[in-house]
Order: structure tokens, then C-alpha cells, then sequence
């Protein structure tokens, strides 16, 4: 199992035991915004299958079907939850409203308490290991996975908080109107997933601190270039261009200096696939 596919299964698991906790102390408390971070842990959980399966589909080598490689699933499986993560966000707003004018009560905020700070503290953890894994192996789809879990260490920590603002006021109000700003910053979430998910799908090109290196590296062989291209597939790039060199160059000499071109571009930045089309410019 490689670093990306294990981490992918570890969130797996955190979620499922997440998912029945707050389920539960929901149930018996009778809080919306208990069972809004369960659902949003539901969500978080097909997020984490989701990432599992495309992790595993992206790290596959290229093939005759898919020559520039299988990355774009990650991006794909990003678009996917940001989806699903938008879809609970306007199902909890709607439950919050209709708890907010129908005032139901809240019973045992006690359990509620511990598990929302259990889930903090469990995804508080889980979410730096994804991150981690994610910023080494330049995976979208655990970054998206780790995105989901941070932001549940806040609404989780929040739903707490309100839970014990609850327990020490008796003002119920407060419980729909925390399930309200929970709902808020997963529709937040859900922008930014998508956002970033979706434009490499467009071919965006790749950072521009990134197309900096490159064209300094070009620059470096003395000779002009032109019709600079990239583009970004999971964490494979791509970039072509066109390298101008006198036409009395001899052939093996062009194609040296092509190879010591790409070989400091691929020094610098990883992940890098390089196509030169070399034209004549005779002086």
C-alpha cells in the first residue's frame, strides 16, 4: 500500500467511527447541529472512499488509453466532493430553519460535548497526517480529503461551544443557528474544492512561480524560445515550447543541448514532462 493509499484508509476509518459517535449523541440530545456534523462526516467519509479509489486509479502508469496518464483522476474525485460537500451544506441549512421556528428541546448536551470534542481532537490529527502526505506526494485528492477534516475540527469545536453556551444559558436558539454557521463554512469549503479541483480539468497552466523556473532554465541555454505552454494532470505537468537555434547547428548538437535543457528543468521541478520543438533561426 503506498503513503497516498494508506492515508486515504486511515481517514476512511477515523470517519466511520466519527459518523456512528455523532449519529448517536445526536439522536439522544436531539441537536441539529449534532446531526449536522454527522452528516458532514457522512460526507467527509464518501469524500475519503472517493479519494481512496482515485488515489489508487492516479498513481496507475500511463497506457495506450490514457497516454498522458491517469492524474486527472484525482480532480475529478476533487469536483465529486465538492458536490456532495455543497448538497449537505443546503440540507443542514434547512433542517437548522425549521428547528429555529419550531424550538424543539435538547436533552443530554452532555454527550453531545464530549463527542463534538472527541471529533475535534481525532481530526485535529488525521487532517495534519493527510496534509502532510498530500503536500509530499502532490495529491488534490487528499488535500481535499484533509480540507474536509480541518474543517470539521472547527464546526465540531464550535458545535461544542455551543453546546456548552446551551447547557450554561438554556437559550436552545443557539444550537440551530450553530448548525446555520456550521452549513456556512462547509459552503465555503465547498467553493474552494471546487475551485481548485476543477480548472486543471480546463488544462490551467501550471504556477507561475513554477513557469518562472522554466523559463529561466531556458534562458540559461543561450538561446531564444518562444510559444511557452503548460499545463497540470493530478501532479504530472507538462510543458512545450519552441527553442530557436541557428539552422548550421548540426543535428546530435541540437539534440544535446535539448536533453541538457530538460534535464535542469526536471532538476528543479518534479513531476515534469518536457516536448521542445527546436526551429532554425539563422542570424
Amino acid at each position: 500500500m503506498t503513503p497516498k493509499t494508506s492515508a486515504a484508509s486511515i481517514s476512511i476509518m477515523s470517519n466511520c467511527s466519527l459518523i456512528i459517535m455523532k449519529f448517536i449523541a445526536g439522536i439522544l440530545s436531539g441537536s441539529v447541529s449534532i446531526i449536522s456534523e454527522a452528516i458532514h462526516s457522512l460526507m467527509d467519509l464518501l469524500a475519503a472512499l472517493i479519494a481512496f479509489f482515485a488515489v489508487r486509479i492516479s498513481d496507475n502508469p500511463a497506457d495506450e488509453e490514457h497516454p498522458y496518464g491517469h492524474g486527472k483522476f484525482e480532480n475529478v474525485s476533487g469536483v465529486i466532493e465538492a458536490m456532495l460537500i455543497f448538497i449537505a451544506a443546503v440540507w443542514i441549512i434547512y433542517k437548522a430553519i425549521l428547528k429555529l421556528f419550531n424550538g424543539e428541546p435538547l436533552d443530554n448536551t452532555g454527550i453531545g460535548i464530549i463527542v463534538m470534542s472527541v471529533s475535534a481532537i481525532s481530526n485535529f490529527f488525521v487532517s495534519r497526517h493527510l496534509y502532510r502526505v498530500a503536500k509530499k506526494t502532490e495529491s488534490i485528492a487528499l488535500e481535499a480529503d484533509a480540507l474536509h477534516l480541518k474543517t470539521d475540527v472547527y464546526t465540531s469545536a464550535g458545535v461544542a461551544v455551543g453546546l456548552i453556551l446551551i447547557y450554561l444559558t438554556g437559550i436552545r436558539i443557539i444550537d440551530p443557528i450553530a448548525a446555520i454557521l456550521v452549513a456556512m463554512l462547509i459552503l465555503k469549503e465547498s467553493y474552494d474544492l471546487l475551485n481548485r479541483a476543477y480548472k486543471p480539468l480546463l488544462d490551467t497552466a501550471i504556477s507561475s512561480r513554477e513557469l518562472k523556473i522554466v523559463e529561466k532554465c531556458i534562458r540559461e541555454s543561450n538561446y531564444a524560445f518562444h510559444d511557452l505552454k503548460s499545463r497540470q494532470s493530478g501532479k504530472q505537468r507538462f510543458i512545450e515550447f519552441h527553442l530557436e537555434m541557428p539552422g548550421d547547428v548540426p543535428l546530435k548538437e541540437v539534440h544535446q543541448k535539448c536533453d541538457e535543457i530538460e534535464e535542469l528543468i526536471k532538476s528543479r521541478i518534479s513531476d515534469i514532462s518536457i516536448n521542445i520543438h527546436v526551429e532554425t533561426k539563422d542570424a
